[in-house]
């Protein structure tokens, strides 16, 4: 589960204003990098995940029941997919596409897609049904990757239990949970991010914006200019084998 791969020098897609998941346009990913594929989840991963904090959690009590297929929140009801587990007992995660609790396969539509984009990115992390956890392969970081790549509109949930935690997808049916965010939440999603995670910056950047909708130029080597009401100058630097945010500027 190698983190990096050769960078790609290959020319990029000119932006567009639709709202994109990077994972459905010839952007040049390499998909079989962890590395990169986490990057492209992580700005909208950020922005959803705290908007269904608000929205739909609330606060309240969890209830999953497998067999109605739903995940409730105090009275609220949602269609829910499982994603995998994580074990205090062996500090290992397995995916739910294992299946080792015989769930009904409507439970683990998702997971599924998700072991075959692994096999078609020739992602391992995605095809091996179990393996330890540390920093970088763990339950939220997984359910990011998995609600990140696909094409439908999921947030992801922890539930705790008394050996480790569930990991679900949920469909909120709320489409305020998805929706694009102004400049100033673009700022603030960026620097937690990369605060919290070691990410390529500029693939994080760009799939963030193409998921908001946002359109962008790239006037330089290492500038970027997103148009939200006001345009958004963002600088970076070389760092490793990615570029590095540098700075944002409004313009």
């Amino acid at each position: 589960m190698g983190l990096f791969s050769k960078k790609d020098k290959s020319p990029r897609p000119e932006p567009s204003a639709k709202r994109e998941n990077i994972f459905d346009t010839d952007y040049p990913l390499d998909r079989s990098n962890w590395f990169q594929v986490f990057s492209a989840c992580v700005g909208r991963s950020a922005a959803v995940q705290e908007a269904f904090a608000q929205l739909v959690v609330k606060n309240r009590n969890w209830y999953v029941d497998f067999t109605a297929r739903t995940l409730s929140f105090g009275e609220d009801a949602y269609p829910v997919q499982f994603l995998g587990s994580e074990s205090s007992v062996s500090n290992s995660w397995m995916w739910g596409w294992n299946n080792v609790n015989h769930f009904d396969e409507s439970l683990l539509v998702l997971a599924e897609e998700i072991k075959r984009l692994g096999e078609q990115w020739q992602l391992e992390v995605f095809t091996t049904d179990c393996f330890a956890l540390d920093d970088t392969f763990n339950g939220h970081n997984l359910a990011i990757a998995a609600t990140g790549v696909s094409s439908r509109d999921y947030c992801y949930y922890r539930g705790p239990h008394e050996n480790g935690n569930i990991f679900m997808a949920v469909e909120p049916g709320d489409p305020r949970v998805f929706a694009p965010v102004d400049i100033k939440a673009f700022i603030d999603w960026s620097l937690s991010a990369i605060q919290s995670f070691y990410i390529d910056h500029r693939i994080f950047i760009e799939s963030f914006l193409m998921w908001n909708g946002t359109p962008f130029d790239r006037p330089a080597d290492r500038r970027i200019i997103a148009h939200f009401d006001c345009d958004l100058l963002i600088d970076f630097e070389q760092a490793e084998e990615f570029e590095r945010i540098k700075g944002f500027k409004t313009l």
